[in-house]
């Protein structure tokens, strides 16, 4: 399995939130914050490196005081946490884990789109998990050199060979029927969007302390790592601590 963070955006906005309420805004002081954003902030929304901020000292600490203000006080007022977007692609994730995953649809705001096993095919295919600890039917019996029939009849109805079993014969290129005989582990990709106060709810229910299985752990554990890599602010103390 493969995670890849794309994007993070609408930090800004954000930012640029927390001054309405108290009316302590104005376009001057907003167009500001679009600035020092796009100075300190890469194409993908993450921080640069202190190699490429020399010369923004005083940008850099602006935004950096913004980031500790935006979630002092965004991990109670959840609103301001949902002007900040990420997107990830996951790389095959077996498919059992990533329709765990896809429980979660509704904190994604139903921004989440998955491969299709009806409106693609697969083969002998087993997601990295799953390599070394199991082995299904169709391959240990090739691998003893035991030969199954390309065909066979059971109660005057003919069923031909198909990955992982038997399909009737005149329903053989039917895809809806093809992936019946698909196993829960094999690879799956997916990309999804969320934005950082229903991500919170995610990582709770699916991070290393949970109960979830050990490759969506590992999956949840790894952007976890990349969200606080790009800024400091984004991290587990803050995930676990938002009222969400």
């Amino acid at each position: 399995m493969k995670v890849y963070l794309n994007e993070i955006s609408g930090i800004a906005d954000a930012i640029v939130s927390m001054y309405m309420s108290k009316r302590s805004w104005s376009r001057a002081f907003e167009e500001e914050v679009n600035a020092v954003c796009h100075m300190v902030l890469d194409e993908k929304g993450t921080l640069k490196p202190p190699s490429k901020l020399a010369g923004l000292e005083k940008e850099s600490a602006n935004f950096e005081e913004w980031m500790d203000k935006l979630v002092k006080w965004g991990w109670k007022h959840t609103t301001l946490l949902r002007y900040v977007d990420f997107s990830c692609t996951i790389e095959g994730m077996h498919r059992g884990g990533q329709d765990d995953w896809d429980a979660h649809a509704k904190r994604y705001n139903n921004r989440i789109l998955r491969s299709s096993t009806r409106l693609s095919s697969y083969e002998y295919e087993i997601s990295d998990w799953y390599k070394d600890k199991i082995i299904p039917t169709d391959t240990a019996l090739s691998h003893l050199g035991i030969n199954t029939p390309e065909k066979i009849e059971i109660n005057e109805v003919a069923y031909v060979k198909a990955v992982n079993g038997y399909i009737r014969e005149d329903l053989a290129k039917e895809q809806d029927v093809k992936r019946g005989l698909y196993m829960l582990s094999i690879p799956s990709n997916f990309i999804f969007k969320v934005d950082i106060t229903e991500w919170s709810h995610v990582y709770k229910e699916r991070c290393a302390k949970g109960t979830a299985h050990p490759e969506v752990k590992e999956c949840c554990e790894t952007i976890a790592d990349m969200l606080e890599a790009a800024h400091k602010q984004f991290n587990r103390e803050l995930f676990e601590k938002i009222l969400n």
